[in-house]
């Protein structure tokens, strides 16, 4: 088959960083080609090159679209030949329509005025052909994370799309939003739109790729004719970080001690709706030494949870009691919760756990400035050594500590976050889906780390939406459902069906009303 796409040898550098060594690329019509790799792989920056993000002559080698040469100057250029890239932060305004959204750029239009009656139904006819049941004049802010993610896959549509680049489309994704969008794309597949997918899932990527191509350190090191050759994860991992992995997960032997942090009674309302109880006087323990994963589907309230105890940073009306070492700590505030030593990894990273303007070392410092100044002023010098250990000890690539946190790879940041942290020296460290967004090998790297602080004798909690994860570095699991905490599984007895089992027996009872069951059921977690 003819080749609807052609990316011969591009190279492409950033003050002296080879990002693309090499390269070349091929995409057929209504195909659907998986592009994976670790963070800093290269596959958002051979993207960005196609897409006109990164202008012809900012790198080598060529762009070969429909048998003919091209040179784009931005993403108009490549939009107009139907080449639409989705990044992974959607780019929605939250308080605009859905219809609004869609045809911000280029609205149907007659005399040089806006149709509005044209604009109302070609969007319903686009959210038919994306399967959105949802008003063209629905709000973003009013729709979860799945549905505007089928948003931004109407707007590619309204453009003509013809090759739909997706990173990451599945990121923040629950399981029944991530199989309505792969069963989109194949549909498009027999449309014949050809499809670039993104994905450190390589379960979703195996499913519905067609051809995988792997890239480690800026080139091409695998690819794989999905519809030919057997699709092997091993290999895939093997290829992607140049090593086996023989175990997803790192072994640790856990020590377990006393228990560092007890919550007692713990209630929480909605900030907005003060009237709705969100937590639901929640009781809970954990040990020095011990991981513990708390599992259950979206708007179960872990988050919210988490939150709530890191200095009462989410949620009204909070009563109930913790205690840390035995003495009852006062989490009346974020600087409070630090002082007290608790420490909050957010599930968002880059808007609220780093500044991404800022370098690595002022936001490793950030949350410590007092460990970094004398007299209220920041000693350089003791900042820059006290960054410089933790890119060391926590093996951040970087190419220096004054490198911009914005322009490093998604695990290498959240290293950056994990880093802030633990230079607070936290008794507990809430863990809000800490490998979200990253790849294999940086996942076995943040798993190693929670080993480590664990074995220093430090409280985990791990909140994750990912089962495995959980059933693979946890000692104790949590399964919470409706704001309470409905069961609780040794490591040795967990598993993914007595685990999805525990949630949906109370997803079903809270459905019946039954509230005050589910409240017994959250006071029996240890």
């Amino acid at each position: 088959m003819t080749a609807m796409l052609e990316m011969r040898g591009v190279s492409k550098s950033f003050a002296g960083v080879q990002a693309l060594r090499d390269v070349s690329f091929t995409v057929e019509a209504g195909q659907i080609h998986a592009l994976v790799g670790e963070n800093g792989a290269g596959k958002s920056t051979l993207m960005k090159v196609l897409s006109g993000v990164y202008p012809a002559g900012s790198y080598d080698g060529s762009i070969v679209f429909d048998g003919e040469e091209r040179r784009f100057r931005d993403i108009n250029d490549s939009e107009a030949l139907g080449i639409i890239i989705i990044h992974q932060e959607l780019a929605l305004i939250a308080l605009m329509s859905i219809a609004e959204n869609i045809f911000l750029s280029h609205p149907p239009s007659r005399f040089g005025v806006i149709d509005r009656h044209a604009v109302h139904r070609r969007t319903a006819e686009l959210l038919a052909q994306v399967g959105l049941r949802e008003s063209p004049d629905t709000l973003i802010t009013d729709l979860g994370v799945g549905k505007q993610q089928l948003v931004e896959i109407a707007k590619a549509l309204s453009k003509r799309v013809r090759l739909l680049i997706l990173d990451e489309p599945t990121a923040s994704l629950n399981e029944a939003d991530s199989a309505a969008l792969l069963e989109r794309l194949l549909a498009f597949r027999e449309q014949g739109i050809a499809s670039i997918l993104i994905s450190h899932k390589l379960n979703e990527v195996a499913r519905v790729a067609d051809r995988i191509t792997v890239l480690r350190d800026g080139r091409t090191v695998d690819s794989i004719d999905c519809r030919t050759e057997r699709i092997e994860e091993d290999r895939i991992i093997r290829s992607m970080v140049d090593r086996d992995l023989a175990h997803r997960f790192p072994e640790r032997s856990a020590e377990i001690g006393e228990p560092v942090m007890s919550v007692e009674n713990w209630s929480v309302y909605h900030p907005l709706h003060p009237e709705r109880q969100v937590i639901k006087n929640v009781d809970f323990k954990l040990r020095r030494g011990e991981v513990v994963g708390i599992a259950g589907l979206m708007g179960a309230g872990r988050t919210e949870f988490a939150m709530s105890l890191f200095g009462r940073a989410w949620g009204t009306n909070i009563s109930g009691k913790v205690r840390l070492d035995g003495d009852e700590a006062d989490l009346s505030s974020v600087p409070a919760a630090i002082a007290a030593g608790l420490a909050y990894v957010t599930e968002d990273r880059k808007q609220l756990g780093l500044i991404l303007a800022a370098d690595v070392r002022k936001n490793v410092t950030v949350a410590s400035l007092r460990k970094v100044s004398e007299r209220g002023v920041i000693d350089d010098v003791v900042e820059l050594k006290a960054a410089s250990d933790y890119r060391t000890r926590m093996r951040i690539r970087c190419s220096d500590v004054y490198q911009a946190t914005g322009d490093l790879s998604g695990g290498n940041q959240q290293k950056v976050v994990l880093s802030k942290w633990l230079m607070t020296d936290p008794k507990v460290l809430l863990l809000d889906e800490p490998t979200r967004g990253i790849d294999v090998g940086a996942k076995y790297e943040i798993y190693s780390i929670i080993n480590e602080l664990a074995e220093a004798g430090r409280g985990v909690v791990v909140i994750s939406s990912e089962m495995p994860e959980l059933l693979g570095i946890c000692d104790r699991i949590c399964v919470m459902n409706d704001g309470a905490f409905v069961g609780e599984f040794d490591k040795d007895d967990a598993t993914q069906e007595k685990i999805m089992r525990a949630i949906m027996r109370n997803v079903r009872m809270s459905g019946s009303r039954a509230d005050d069951g589910v409240a017994r059921a959250g006071g029996e977690a240890r």
